[in-house]
C-alpha cells in the first residue's frame, strides 16, 4: 500500500529541484577536497553524490589532497613534518611520503567512484574516472631564507585536456602532485591547485569540503553568504575560523575574481551536504560570489533624486505607478537599490500590508541596464528582506510582466486573493494582474 505522506513529500521535493537540474545540466564544477575527507565515515556517499551529479550530465573535475595520510607515512618513517607559511618544506625523503600517500589516496577514490553493487546508488553507474599530467608544478624556491625543496606552486592548467575529457563525459580526478618540464614532481597545496582548475577551466562552481559547516561569524552563526571584500576583511581577523577555512577562503576569493561563478564551502562531516547545498534555496553551507561594480544597497534619502529619473521614465509609459517626491521621502526606507560603479540603475520595493503578507514593488531597470539580471538580484534581495520579517508570501501587481514574473515562480491569483488592506486599495482602472509567491 502507498505511503501518500511520503509520496507527497517525494513528489514536492523532486518537483523543487527540477530548475536546478535544468540549471546544471553541461556546467562544470570543481570539486575539492582534503584527505580528512577520504578518511570521514560519509566518503563513500559522497561518491554516491558525485554519481549523481554525474547522471544529472554536470562536468565534474575532483581535485583531492592527502594531508593526513602524508602525516602518517611520515610518522611511520620517524621524519618531522615542517611548515613555513603554510607550504610543507618538503626534501627528498618527505616526497617519498607524499607520492606514497598521494598514491594511496588516487587509488582509494578511484574505487568508490567504481562501485557498482545492487541497491546502492552506484548501481548499474557507468562513470569514466580519468587522471593525468593535466597540471604542470614548479618549485616555490626559497621563502624568508628557507629552502621549501619539493614543495610546488602551480605553473600552468592543460585546459584544453581537461575540457576534452569532460566532453566524453569523464570525471576528472586530479591530485595535489605537479610534474614539471624538467621531470621533477612537486608537492602541490590541494586548494591551490583547486582554484587553478577551476579558473583555467572557467568552473561554473568550485565547491570545498571543509572541517566546517560553512564561514562561521565570531557568535558562531553560519554566514551563508559572502563577498569576496567581506571573505578578505574576516580574514584580518577571523581567529575563530578553522584551519581549512583559513586555507580555503583565500582560495575563494581569488577564483571568484578570476571568473569562477560561485565558490560553496560546505562540511565532510555532513552526510548529503553536497546536494543540499546545491539543490536547495537556502543551501547549507556558504557561498562567496565575486567583488564586482555591481551592488545592493537599501535606499537613503540622498537617492531620491535618482530614484526619480530612473522611475520616472516608466511612470510616464505606464509601467509603474506615478510616485510624487513627497511619497518617494517618506518611503525611501523600503526601498532597495541596484548600482553599477555607483550609479543607480534599479530599484525595488517592500511593502508590509499584515503579519504573513507583503508586496513586491517598483521593481525597475534602467533599460540599457536590462541584459544583465539586475531586475532577478533585486527582486531576490526583497525576497530575502520579506524572510527575514517573518513574511510568508509575496505580491505583485504588474501590467506588463506577468510572464518574467511566473518564470520566477510566482503564480497568477485574484483581486479576492489580496489582504484586505491592498484589496481596498487595488486601482481597478490598471487592470494589474496580480501574483504571489510563497516564501
Amino acid at each position: 500500500m502507498s505511503d501518500t505522506p511520503y509520496d507527497e513529500h517525494f513528489v514536492s521535493w523532486f518537483r523543487a529541484v527540477t530548475p536546478y537540474i535544468n540549471s546544471f545540466r553541461a556546467k562544470t564544477f570543481v570539486i575539492a577536497f582534503g584527505g580528512k575527507a577520504v578518511a570521514s565515515e560519509f566518503a563513500k556517499t559522497l561518491a554516491y553524490d558525485v554519481n549523481l551529479l554525474v547522471s544529472l550530465g554536470i562536468r565534474l573535475v575532483l581535485v583531492h589532497g592527502a594531508r593526513p595520510q602524508i602525516e602518517e607515512e611520515l610518522r611511520e618513517k620517524n621524519l618531522e613534518s615542517i611548515y613555513h607559511r603554510g607550504y610543507r618544506v618538503t626534501d627528498a625523503a618527505a616526497l617519498d611520503c607524499v607520492l606514497d600517500a598521494v598514491g594511496s589516496v588516487y587509488l582509494e577514490i578511484e574505487a568508490m567512484l567504481s562501485q557498482g553493487l545492487p541497491n546502492t546508488p552506484m548501481a548499474n553507474s557507468r562513470i569514466r574516472v580519468i587522471g593525468g599530467n593535466f597540471i604542470t608544478g614548479q618549485p616555490i624556491g626559497v621563502l624568508d631564507g628557507i629552502d621549501l625543496q619539493y614543495a610546488g606552486k602551480v605553473r600552468k592548467i592543460d585546459a584544453e585536456g581537461i575540457n576534452a575529457q569532460l566532453g566524453l563525459g569523464n570525471i576528472v580526478l586530479l591530485n595535489c602532485e605537479g610534474p614539471s618540464p624538467t621531470g621533477e614532481i612537486f608537492n602541490l597545496q590541494m586548494e591551490e591547485a583547486a582554484e587553478a582548475v577551476a579558473v583555467a577551466i572557467k568552473a561554473d562552481k568550485l565547491v570545498f569540503l571543509t572541517d566546517s559547516c560553512g564561514v562561521l561569524d565570531q557568535a558562531g552563526e553560519l554566514l551563508d553568504a559572502m563577498t569576496a571584500d567581506e571573505v578578505e576583511v574576516l580574514l584580518s581577523g577571523g581567529e575563530w575560523l578553522s584551519p581549512d577555512l583559513r586555507r580555503y577562503l583565500p582560495c575563494a576569493t581569488r577564483s571568484t575574481r578570476a571568473g569562477v561563478g560561485r565558490v560553496h564551502l560546505i562540511s565532510y562531516e555532513q552526510d548529503g551536504a553536497l546536494l543540499r547545498e546545491l539543490f536547495t534555496h537556502d543551501g547549507v553551507g556558504t557561498v562567496v560570489t565575486r567583488e564586482s561594480l555591481e551592488n545592493i544597497r537599501e535606499a537613503k534619502p540622498d537617492d531620491i533624486a535618482a530614484l526619480i529619473a530612473l522611475i520616472e521614465p516608466m511612470e510616464q509609459e505606464g509601467i509603474l505607478v506615478h510616485r510624487p517626491r513627497e511619497l518617494l521621502e517618506r518611503e525611501i526606507d523600503h526601498f532597495s537599490i541596484m548600482l553599477h560603479d555607483g550609479i543607480i540603475v534599479g530599484c525595488a520595493a517592500l511593502y508590509t500590508h499584515s503579519d504573513e503578507d507583503a508586496e513586491l514593488a517598483c521593481l525597475a531597470v534602467a533599460h540599457e541596464q536590462r541584459e544583465w539580471g539586475y531586475g532577478e538580484q533585486l527582486m531576490k534581495r526583497i525576497e530575502r528582506r520579506a524572510r527575514k520579517s517573518g513574511i510568508k508570501r509575496l505580491i505583485v501587481l504588474t501590467t506588463r510582466t506577468e510572464h518574467w514574473f511566473v518564470e520566477r515562480g510566482f503564480k497568477l491569483g485574484t483581486v479576492d486573493d489580496l489582504p484586505a488592506q491592498k484589496r481596498d486599495m487595488y486601482n481597478y482602472q490598471r487592470r494589474s494582474k496580480v501574483l504571489f509567491k510563497t516564501l
